[in-house]
């Protein structure tokens, strides 16, 4: 059975935002290994959306964003949406039952399936879903932005803490 991995870089006020900070190159190849380490994504349609940049190579990409683009194309994708919407490769809608569709999926998989975005996240925690999150703390304030967490959420059990980088630390958290 797989467990459901609530995963995200964060500021120091809590909130997520890929457009306002991004990870240096240490921070992009643990992001990189960690895809490559995933049984595959769960994103809400909006994430999967932004996602779909990786789906066509572009001339300046670096080394590193080339390997992200083809760990990224080749993990199994699943994506949250009542709306039907255009999938690339290796990506399946699940547009019925969240609760029964995702339970199915970790009763087949196994490892570790990343969750992508607060806002489905939260959809999954509701349910009781979320194994684990993991939050990958930035030394940066925003001061407004989607939060990590999207409402109120029962009682967190501390699991590890680890420095991924000489600037970001990972905090772990499992359901209580």
């Amino acid at each position: 059975m797989a467990g459901l991995v609530f995963a995200m870089n964060v500021s120091l006020d809590g909130y997520v935002d890929h457009d306002r900070f991004a990870p240096a190159p240490d921070l992009f190849q643990h992001w990189i290994d960690q895809v490559r380490r995933a049984a595959g994504c769960l994103y809400g349609r909006r994430l999967y959306e932004i996602m779909r940049y990786w789906d066509e190579d572009r001339p300046d990409w670096t080394t590193a964003e080339r390997e992200f683009a083809s760990v990224w194309r080749s993990r199994p994708k699943w994506v949250a949406s009542h709306t039907p919407l255009s999938l690339g490769a290796n990506a399946t809608r699940i547009g019925g039952d969240l609760g029964a569709e995702v339970r199915q999926l970790k009763a087949s998989q196994t490892g570790e399936i990343d969750v992508g975005g607060p806002v489905l996240a939260r959809s999954l925690a509701d349910l009781g879903l979320i194994d684990e999150y993991r939050l990958y703390l930035h030394p940066v304030v925003l001061g407004s932005g989607a939060p990590f967490f999207s409402g109120p959420r029962p009682p967190l059990r501390f699991v590890a803490s680890d420095q991924i980088t000489a600037d970001v630390i990972r905090l772990t958290y499992a359901p209580a």
